[in-house]
């Protein structure tokens, strides 16, 4: 896919005539940086931001420079449904489920919006309902919460995360240690205890919650 970019972009600057010193300014790098990219494959792909604006500035679609292809979950790019899982993922004892999730769309988001949250396709991203008090006041029982599947084992670092344990979903705060590969899941909520000092090879984590809605009284 890269030398599939880097051509493309070649024939682009041929057809239309640029310059390669002026879009490297363009993209605020410096004069050198399209014609490293094209002769020497540096960088071997290029950053999203740059490739957003060498896009607009060609009129054409990111995935001909390298960006990801369209999800088929877009609707003519007006916007894009998040399918929501029959499951729910509690917040307290821990709720039973299929992690083949129930592929009906619940909620639909603006594509610049969603973008700009994560760089995971929308196929990757669920809707859960909260169950329980644990992570109470930062999540309560009824919230929808959006899960990105991608960013979990390698990416892995603090944050909250939908666990499975024992065929149960549940959603916790991780809080990775400094030293070596342990981790502590911990509960918002005071009244319940934190689990020290977990292997992160021990932990199953379905995804990072990376969005959540809830209701105001």
């Amino acid at each position: 896919m890269p030398d599939v970019a880097r051509g493309m972009l070649e024939k682009l600057c041929v057809e239309r005539g640029a310059n390669f010193a002026a879009l490297s300014r363009l993209v605020g790098r410096n004069e050198a940086y399209i014609q490293q990219f094209l002769r020497k494959g540096t960088p071997r792909r290029l950053p999203e931001r740059e490739r957003g604006i060498l896009a607009r500035f060609f009129a054409v679609p990111e995935a001909q420079l390298g960006g990801p292809a369209v999800d088929p979950l877009i609707d003519d790019g007006a916007m894009v449904a998040v399918p929501r899982s029959a499951v729910r993922a509690s917040a307290g004892p821990g709720a039973v489920g299929d992690e083949s999730f129930s592929k009906k769309p619940y909620f639909a988001f603006d594509p610049r919006w969603l973008k700009a949250l994560t760089v995971t396709p929308p196929s990757r991203l669920t809707i859960i309902r909260v169950e329980g008090d644990s992570m109470a006041p930062t999540l309560d029982p009824g919230d929808d919460i959006l899960v990105d599947h991608d960013d979990s084992g390698g990416r892995l670092r603090d944050g909250i995360y939908v666990l499975r344990v024992d065929e149960a979903l549940l959603v916790k705060r991780l809080a990775l240690h400094p030293l070596g590969r342990r981790v502590t899941v911990q509960s918002d909520n005071p009244a319940y205890s934190d689990w020290p000092d977990c292997g992160i090879g021990d932990l199953q984590c379905i995804g990072r919650v990376i969005w959540s809605g809830h209701r105001i009284d």
